[in-house]
């Protein structure tokens, strides 16, 4: 399926990617709701609603991930309530297995997610994923979120990446979109994001279900080059 031999470097997404996205899709879908509208004093069922329109007008953009600015908006402690819910994150089937093993393999492991910088390090914090990568990247970090070309850009400046020789992967297709148009030579996409949801059917890229589906070889006296 990949031809190991071409690729020095993995970018990977977080969210629905290296870890299930079931917590994400609870929080922002269920939990932050109820718990608004229990701070507010509001009917629950036209608070979620409202909430989810509000969601959807800023998907796409820095701040539909930007804990912040929703603290802002809805007068709550994001992170606080994330921390409430928090039992619920955990790594997909094989993430670490995979990452160990690509590092073994020598190959570069960069994580690139759109999460905010208070998210990402409650998730690091909880899962053992953070010890597995040779460079942690939040899009906040260059104000542009991944569904942008200029990225992108900022990334490869400050990585250095070869597009040619990069293996990206992620939940996402229009972020993967994005990175196609970049340039991005190998892409996959994760068929099961959230693990209390039906697998997807075929889209547009290659897709794979667990990470043990694409293990790249190591040899018995092989050293990670970059950790």
């Amino acid at each position: 399926m990949i031809d190991w031999n071409a690729i020095d470097t993995v970018l990977l997404d977080m969210d629905g990617t290296l870890l299930d996205l079931h917590f994400d899709n609870f929080f922002w879908q269920t939990y932050l709701p109820r718990r608004y509208a229990e701070h507010h004093g509001l009917c629950p069922e036209e608070t979620t609603q409202e909430l989810h329109q509000l969601f959807h007008e800023k998907r796409g953009t820095l701040d539909w991930y930007c804990l912040d600015y929703w603290g802002r908006e809805l007068a709550l402690d994001i992170r606080k309530l994330k921390e409430e819910v928090q039992h619920l994150i955990r790594e997909r089937p094989h993430a670490l297995h995979f990452l160990r093993q690509l590092g073994a393999a020598g190959k570069r492991r960069v994580l690139i997610t759109n999460a905010h910088r208070q998210s990402l390090d409650l998730k690091l914090a909880i899962t053992g994923i953070g010890a597995e990568l040779d460079q942690i990247i939040s899009s906040h970090d260059y104000r542009k979120p991944k569904e942008s070309r200029a990225f992108w850009q900022s990334l490869q400046e400050h990585t250095g990446f070869d597009p040619a020789r990069t293996l990206f992967i992620d939940d996402s297709e229009v972020i993967l979109s994005s990175a196609q148009d970049f340039g991005i030579a190998n892409l996959y996409c994760i068929a099961q994001p959230d693990s209390q949801l039906p697998v997807a059917g075929a889209g547009r890229f290659p897709s794979i279900e667990h990470f043990d589906d694409i293990l790249p070889p190591t040899r018995p006296d092989s050293r990670s080059q970059h950790g």
